[in-house]
């Protein structure tokens, strides 16, 4: 992961930092203890529990690395600093499928908070891309492995 700017909004650099906090504090002193419990069966060479517990490990400690670059990096998204003018990260937005009027609701995130099935879509993804910046009422194409997809941008809010 580069030093990229990681976008955030209050909630999301909760949810980080308490991963964060429930990696340091609570699953390295479990693996700690995984590993210590499996060197007392003997011979670590051929002891599945040490290598299992050894690459929980060694997962552990690389998502630490991870999260600590991302909120180093960090720039929180602040309601205030919402502009319901046009679509910006941290708004949510209502739009209108052209071609069916389906209405969906999203809140527009950045990628470390991405949770399409949670209706959090990135910046970066081709919805995301295609309405930020976009006023109400404009209508946009979005780019999908299926063609082409019209919204209608229906509403935005904080």
């Amino acid at each position: 992961m580069s030093d990229k700017e990681v976008i955030l909004t209050q909630e999301g650099l909760k949810r980080l930092e308490n991963e964060l906090e429930q990696l340091k504090s609570v699953k390295r002193r479990e693996i700690a203890e995984r590993i210590k419990v499996a060197i007392g069966y003997g011979d670590i060479s051929e002891n599945s529990e040490y290598e299992d517990a050894k690459n929980e490990q060694a997962f552990i400690e690389g998502r630490v690395i991870t999260l600590e670059k991302m909120l180093r990096n960090a720039r929180i998204i602040n309601n205030d600093d919402i502009n319901t003018d046009s679509v910006g990260v941290g708004a949510t937005v209502v739009v209108k499928d052209l071609e069916y009027g389906d209405t969906l609701e999203y809140l527009i995130v950045g990628t470390a908070e991405s949770d399409p099935l949670n209706n959090k879509i990135s910046n970066e993804s081709p919805v995301g891309k295609a309405i930020l910046g976009k006023q109400k009422g404009a209508v946009v194409d979005v780019n999908v492995p299926a063609g082409v997809i019209q919204y209608e941008i229906v509403d935005i809010r904080k």
